[in-house]
């Protein structure tokens, strides 16, 4: 089976590719702004149910979309590929609560960010728990480790360091991005080709503003917080609990969060970089003050949180990721 392309409009006519695939291997040539979907086939526990995706743009200015997604049955990785790649790479994960994906601020932006640090970037557009899959609390880390796996699979066709390929998440993708770093080896769906026995451990995590364990029952930092709806991602949250999940092997992060975030508490934050630190996992975190909720890079403009990704610039560079 051919691997399927999504075309954006933008793209030039021009662009045609020769697709690479095997049946023992999911390879296939990347061109900037191109969408590729992460299995050859129905995606695990998706095959019974019929979802049509929707996709709601908030902007009025139509060269700057806003726009949220829900009802993914068909996930994707988008490619964003910098003018001078240096061969590092990033699966970047967006938030929306794990029912919806807040596809161009916590993606599209992060990638063109990450694009002029020389790192080529793969926003994923993820299955949600609560959407019907047969399995719902594990579909989002099971595109996780698939994204991560194809993109390291692939490393040598498309000129990338396969020892350099981290994951950027933010809000409910920052738990998401938690998630694979402390359970890329977890079997959460069954190996289909060659892909699946590449590691999907990250080299590196960036996590915004992440809920990584206050949403879990068990570790609630707010106690009077009723159960999430739906049940699917509160059943998520209680079986990932991240920072309960670090060990030894999780990859060296950086956190940036806000104190006055009344969605997502800080303490989620310095709770998983706790335990970063008591596994003698390389960490760096930050909490301003001032920032709030969902502050990405285009909201984060006039606040002190502005600096964050020159800040996370300066991490990559002193760990080695980017040159």
């Amino acid at each position: 089976m051919l691997q399927t392309i999504i075309r954006p409009l933008k793209l030039t006519a021009s662009l045609t590719f020769a697709f690479l695939f095997s049946a023992h291997c999911f390879a296939f040539p990347i061109a900037h702004g191109n969408e590729y979907k992460l299995w050859p086939a129905t995606p695990p526990g998706t095959d019974a149910i019929n979802l049509t995706e929707k996709s709601k743009d908030s902007s009025k200015d139509a060269n700057d979309p806003q726009r949220t997604l829900e009802a993914i049955a068909s996930p994707t990785i988008r490619a964003f590929i910098p003018a001078h790649p240096n061969g590092t790479a990033a699966v970047i994960t967006v938030g929306g609560g794990y029912t919806s994906l807040v596809i161009d601020k916590e993606g599209t932006d992060i990638a063109k960010w990450l694009n002029t640090l020389g790192v080529t970037a793969f926003v994923i557009k993820n299955r949600l728990p609560g959407e019907g899959h047969a399995d719902g609390k594990n579909v989002p880390l099971q595109d996780a480790q698939r994204a991560l796996r194809l993109v390291r699979a692939n490393a040598a066709e498309w000129k990338l360091d396969a020892n350099k390929i981290g994951i950027v998440g933010l809000s409910s993708g920052g738990h998401l991005a938690s998630t694979l770093g402390t359970n890329y080896n977890k079997k959460v769906y069954e190996p289909i080709d060659a892909s699946d026995k590449v590691s999907a451990r990250p080299s590196f995590l960036v996590l915004a503003y992440g809920p990584h364990s206050g949403n879990a029952r068990k570790y609630l930092i707010n106690p009077t917080q009723k159960p999430l709806e739906p049940a699917q991602k509160q059943a998520l949250y209680d079986e990932y609990p991240t920072d309960q999940q670090v060990t030894s092997d999780t990859p060296p992060t950086f956190l940036v969060t806000a104190d006055n975030d009344d969605k997502v508490d800080s303490r989620n934050s310095t709770r998983f970089y706790d335990a970063l630190k008591a596994a003698g996992v390389p960490a760096e975190l930050h909490i301003f003050q001032d920032g709030k909720h969902g502050f990405a890079i285009r909201n984060a403009a006039g606040y002190p949180v502005a600096i964050w990704p020159q800040l996370c610039e300066s991490w990559f560079k002193a760990n080695h990721i980017i040159p």
